[in-house]
Parts: structure tokens; C-alpha cells; sequence
């Protein structure tokens, strides 16, 4: 949780993201460890940097790939390679707590998932790892409260949706100076689009990624990870993640791609192995999201001591086939979480010890009726296509504690109430929705533009409270009295270094289902 940042956590975030980023090396670390008989590494093995994920009041998960080659394969010998870890209370290592060795193996693209176990709540950690005498970067990162622990200040920093062809990754130099307790992300964390003539910054290979190496290094995660700010804020906070859509195929449904007549079930579920193979390599999370073929187990829930319980959902698996018309959303057989994830969350929910309950979703919750004046046209790919489930749940929304919904996917910030029957204008809010917009995706848009074409709808949409169309990300601070969220953008994605500024401030008030401007 947020309070004074010690002088070792200055530190660490002035040190910048090109030192972040840098893989220094030594000989020397970790006293007694023998050198392996096989032949040395190439230097560079952790070109990909370092990251964690999952908070715990006692565990943490800490993540690294050795590839010093990434867009070429990876680099690596077809080997296990032993990797030493080593966890300390101070940016210095003066105060180890945690060492362990870690087999970075091929068949996951030797990559590294270690759960730590044994830590104390509440509390900022360092890590680092070696390999072969090669010493990784340093990283930063922090246990969840205690369970019973009901005071204190949660900084929670949203983010999705970063097209590497469409601009830099800009945001995260400001989100780090910001300093958040952790990173969610809610999806979109890679793009799957063939490489484009006129991008910002081209997607290597010569199509779509449909096999575990085009995900793995040449198309995708291993190009997406080279980005320094990226690199950086994931060395400084622990992130939990979820996926949408296109770190596997744009607007897929289940085991249904989007274009079935070009892709079989076989052929697609075999991309989907693939796709979530290369997801869990590149990814700080537990053992449970181990995938078996085609699928990968995501929905989870954490809590922060009595303040915050985060339900993380997975809006893809699951679903049925997006509606195409408004019967087919109006259908009650549409599912977008599945019966089981479904009973999952209202057990979640309803049984929450915590003042605030969050819920992750990729896709809008609230309406958006795109259509001016009488009458309705839904969006159908979010939950406006699954209107019988949904409304089903904004009904369960109004018996619980303080809900509110971080979603991603729209590349724009639509802040908004929650009401139990959005076909009712006099309705009742049961809670607040924000969502946020993309660190990069859809590039710079034209604002005058985007308003043009939203703001005629704001009549048909009460429910909005705030609109907008810049690239960046959400910033929480969440309090036992209220949730202080603030949209932050930067300037411009077309450049890494474009400074970022405050596009609005909104408040949720505990016990009063909504938000507001302030």
C-alpha cells in the first residue's frame, strides 16, 4: 500500500529505464555455486527483462526468459539451464530473505515462473536473478496487506490495449514516476496483425502469428518486450494480468475464430495452444495458469488485506459467439463468463470481507447505444451483446459492497455509472464502470473528431460521465472512503519521451453507488 517511499524505492525509480533495461554481469553472487560443465551463454539473457505478478500477503511470483536472440528464435541452447534467484528487503541485497535455483527450461521457452512463499505482508521486496554468471536487472516488488489489515491507501494503475505498430509505449514513463502498489492489465497485451507498410513501428515476420515460435519470439512477445518503458515498469511494480482478443485472434469467441472459414477447429485450436502457451512464458503468473492445449485457466481473485478484493475475469473462453443482431443479444442463452466462472464470481462478490470490490473485465459492462435518438443499436462484442447475463449481474451488483469495474478494449476513457436496467432511464446505480483507454493502440486520434462523432450520443447515454480519445492509462487511489481515479495521457505515442498531464479527475464515494467529476 501507499505511503512514504522509502529512500531505496527513490532510488530505484530515478535509476531510469534504460538501466532497467541493461543486463549488467558478474561473476560473482551467490557464494558457492559451481559453474556448469556445458558451454557458457551467450551474453544478453535477459534482454527481456524482469517482472512479478499475483501479489500475496506471503508469496509473490517473480518471471524472467533467457533469450539473448529473442527475434531470432531466442537464442538459447535446447537445454535446461539452472537459474539462481534471490529476493532481499533492500534495493542492495544487504538483507536477503529468499534464494532459491529455478530450471529455465526449453519446452516453455525458458522462461521462469518462481512463487516465493514465506514473505511478509505489505512490504517492498528486490529481486534478481542469474544465469550462467549473467546478472539480470533488478526489479521491485510488493506482498498484498495483511488479511486483516483494514487502513492504508491502494495505488492501482489500469492499463490496455498497446499496438506496437501504432505508437510507443509512452504512458508507462509516467506510470512509473507515479509509482503504483500494482499494474492491471486488462487485456490486449500484444497485437496479432500482419506487419503494416506505414506503422509507427513495424511487426516483425510477414503475417499473423499462428504457431508458438511466431507468438513466442519473431512476431510478437519477444519484440513487444524490447520496448524500455515496458521493460521498466514491469522491474517496478507487480503486475496481474488477464487477456482479451488479440493475443490470439481479433474478436474470437471460445474455440470460434473470428473469420471460421478460413481457420478449421483444428487448425484454430491448435492457434490457440500456441497463443496461450506463448501468453504464460511472457507472463508473471502462478503454476495454476499452466495451459493444457487449448485452454488456460485466468479467472482468479486477490485480495489487499479488508480493502480491496480483485476479481480478474476471462471474458473470452467462455462466451458464446458474439450476436450479430439485437434478438440474438437479447437471447438468455448468451453467456459471456460461463456458468461456472459465473457462479465463481457471485460467490466472490457476495461473500467479500473488503470494503471495495473490484472486478476486472476486458469489455464495457455499461450500455452504449450507439444510435441518436429512438431506439437502440448495442455494441455487440461487450456485454451490450449478452444482455440477459449482464443484466443478471447488475442485478446481483446492487446487494454488494462498493462494486466497481476496470475494463479495457475500447481504446477510449468511457467512465460511467452502473445502473441495475439500463433499458429503465429512472433505474437505480448499483455501481461504476471505468474504462480505460489504450496505452497505444489507434495511435493519436483527431479530438475534435472523436467528439464530433460521441458527443451527439451523450443524450442517448446518460449513464457517461466522462468521454475521451487520448492514448495513456487510469491511476487509483483507494481509500476506505473513496477510490480517487485520475486519467492520465501523454502528449503524443508518435515519440517515447512526450510528457504526460491529468485529463480529468473522478471520484467513487463508499456507499454511494456511481462516480462523479470533481
Amino acid at each position: 500500500m501507499t505511503g512514504t517511499v522509502s529512500r531505496d524505492r527513490r532510488r530505484f525509480l530515478t535509476a531510469g529505464a534504460a538501466a532497467l533495461g541493461a543486463a549488467a554481469t558478474s561473476q560473482l553472487w551467490l557464494p558457492g555455486t559451481a559453474r556448469a560443465a556445458e558451454p557458457p551463454l551467450p551474453d544478453g539473457v535477459f534482454t527481456l527483462g524482469i517482472a512479478s505478478g499475483d501479489p500475496l500477503p506471503d508469496a509473490v511470483v517473480l518471471w524472467t526468459r533467457l533469450a539473448p536472440d529473442p527475434l531470432n528464435g531466442g537464442g538459447m541452447p535446447d537445454r535446461a539451464v539452472p537459474v539462481e534467484w534471490e529476493i532481499a528487503e533492500d534495493a542492495r541485497f544487504g538483507k536477503p530473505v529468499r534464494r532459491g535455483v529455478a530450471q529455465a527450461l526449453p519446452e516453455y521457452g525458458h522462461s521462469v515462473h518462481v512463487d516465493v512463499r514465506g514473505l511478509r505482508p505489505d512490504r517492498a521486496y528486490w529481486y534478481r536473478f542469474r544465469a550462467d554468471g549473467r546478472l539480470s536487472p533488478t526489479g521491485r516488488t510488493r506482498t498484498a496487506p495483511h488479511p486483516h489489515s483494514s487502513g492504508g491507501t491502494l495505488r492501482v494503475a489500469l492499463a490496455s490495449c498497446q499496438n506496437w505498430q501504432n505508437g510507443y509505449f509512452t504512458p508507462y514513463a509516467d506510470m512509473l514516476a507515479q509509482d503504483p502498489d500494482f499494474v492491471l492489465f486488462v487485456g490486449d497485451y500484444i497485437y496479432e496483425s500482419a506487419p503494416a507498410a506505414t506503422a509507427v513501428r513495424r511487426h516483425e515476420g510477414n503475417g499473423e502469428p499462428y504457431s508458438l515460435v511466431q507468438y513466442r519470439n519473431r512476431n510478437r512477445y519477444a519484440q513487444y518486450r524490447t520496448d524500455p518503458h515496458l521493460l521498466a515498469m514491469h522491474a517496478a511494480a507487480p503486475w496481474v494480468v488477464t487477456f482479451d482478443d488479440h493475443e490470439v485472434d481479433n474478436d474470437f469467441a471460445g474455440e470460434i475464430p473470428q473469420d471460421p472459414a478460413k481457420q478449421s477447429h483444428d487448425a484454430f485450436v491448435a492457434r490457440l495452444t500456441a497463443a496461450y502457451q506463448a501468453y504464460y512464458e511472457h507472463m508473471p503468473v502462478r503454476a495454476t495458469a499452466v495451459p493444457s492445449g487449448p485452454r488456460i485457466r485466468m479467472h482468479r481473485r486477490l485480495d489487499f488485506g479488508r480493502l480491496v478484493r480483485l476479481n480478474v475475469l476471462d471474458t473470452r473462453q467462455f462466451r458464446s459467439d458474439q450476436a450479430t443482431t439485437r434478438a440474438g443479444a437479447e437471447d438468455p442463452s448468451m453467456t459471456m463468463l460461463g456458468a461456472e466462472q459465473k457462479a465463481w464470481l457471485l460467490r466472490g462478490l457476495h461473500h467479500s470481507p473488503t470494503r471495495w470490490n473490484l472486478i476486472a473485465s476486458q469489455i464495457m459492462m455499461a450500455e452504449t447505444d450507439l444510435q441518436i435518438g429512438p431506439g437502440k443499436l448495442w455494441f455487440y462484442d461487450a456485454w451490450d451483446g449478452y444482455q440477459a447475463e449482464r443484466n443478471t449481474l447488475l442485478g446481483e451488483l446492487a446487494t454488494v459492497r462498493n462494486p466497481v469495474v476496470l475494463t479495457g478494449d475500447r481504446h477510449l476513457t468511457m467512465i460511467s455509472d452502473l445502473k441495475k436496467d439500463f433499458a429503465d432511464p429512472e433505474s437505480v446505480v448499483v455501481g461504476a464502470e471505468f474504462v480505460g483507454t489504450s496505452i497505444s493502440s489507434g495511435g493519436d486520434q483527431d479530438q475534435v473528431a472523436f467528439h464530433n462523432e460521441w458527443d451527439p450520443r451523450m443524450p442517448d447515454n446518460p449513464h457517461w460521465k466522462f468521454i475521451d480519445a487520448h492514448r495513456g492509462y487510469h491511476l487509483f487511489d483507494i481509500r476506505r472512503d473513496g477510490i480517487d481515479a485520475t486519467v492520465r495521457a501523454p502528449e503524443t505515442v508518435l515519440r517515447p519521451d512526450a510528457a504526460s498531464s491529468t485529463l480529468a479527475r473522478l471520484r467513487v464515494d463508499a456507499g454511494k453507488p456511481g462516480v462523479r467529476l470533481v
